[in-house]
């Protein structure tokens, strides 16, 4: 008997096959859970949709996070298909190119404005969407951060800001939802070769950083986001709301 037996998980942020929510997807369908996921358009739909029937998934629906007909529509889809819904996993985030080099100070107005709506607004817009589903279910739902949102990482930039915010919003929703019975935390994951952070210039150097200092002088895997994931959209954290949990091999507890 698995952990999530018959228990509906909702993906958004599956874009390959090395992206941290693939692995937590397959955590998930492991431990006995029916799955709906999402991609962004035709382009990753390729991508995603082999996965997702890989997975059995029983949904995949095209979703732009910032187009709010397309969002609801998912909401509306997994609550006809399944009826409730008793996870959800928040692992989008992105920001213009532009916004990610150069000097942080030049950061445009637009630019900004845009990362924070991609990566820490769409947290809040979907727990709302998500409650009515999740209601007297102990809803769970974890997103995914990084360390640029306390400490200075070259050339993170704007994301820097929008993880930060992301962080703030996954405690105000912990301290809003509870009375929902809902649970929301965070995975501060070290770096870890994806579609978005080869987006990050010099992304080679943070990961030799990483994997140099932290204590266990390794980098991190999809299977260890996974676990963690497991741990927290299970029971097995039942006690557990607003948290944000380093998976780094330790890397942010090194000062020097």
């Amino acid at each position: 008997m698995g952990l999530l037996d018959g228990q509906v998980a909702l993906i958004f942020g599956i874009a390959n096959e090395r992206s941290i929510c693939w692995g937590i997807a397959q955590a998930l369908a492991a431990e006995g859970a029916r799955l709906a996921v999402t991609y962004q358009g035709p382009a990753l739909e390729k991508r995603v949709r082999p996965l997702a029937e890989k997975l059995g998934a029983e949904l995949c629906l095209d979703c732009d996070a910032v187009n709010d007909d397309q969002v609801e529509a998912v909401f509306q889809q997994v609550g006809d298909h399944f009826g409730h819904l008793d996870a959800m996993v928040h692992g989008i985030a992105h920001a213009h190119r532009a916004d990610l080099k150069g000097r942080f100070c030049d950061t445009s107005r637009d630019g900004f404005a845009y990362a924070l709506d991609v990566s820490a607004y769409t947290l809040i817009h979907f727990c709302r969407l998500a409650r009515p589903l999740m209601e007297g279910r102990d809803g769970r739902v974890i997103t995914l951060t990084y360390y640029g949102a306390e400490k200075v990482i070259p050339n993170y930039h704007v994301m820097g800001a929008a993880k930060a915010a992301l962080e703030a919003n996954v405690r105000y929703l912990a301290a809003d939802l509870a009375e929902d019975g809902m649970r929301i935390n965070a995975i501060s994951a070290g770096p870890i070769k994806t579609l978005a952070s080869v987006g990050i210039s010099d992304f080679y150097s943070i990961g030799k950083a990483a994997r140099d200092n932290a204590p266990m002088r390794r980098l991190i895997t999809q299977d260890d986001v996974a676990k963690t994931s497991l741990y927290l959209l299970s029971d097995l954290s039942s006690a557990v709301t607003g948290e944000v949990i380093h998976v780094d091999c330790g890397y942010h507890v090194i000062g020097m």
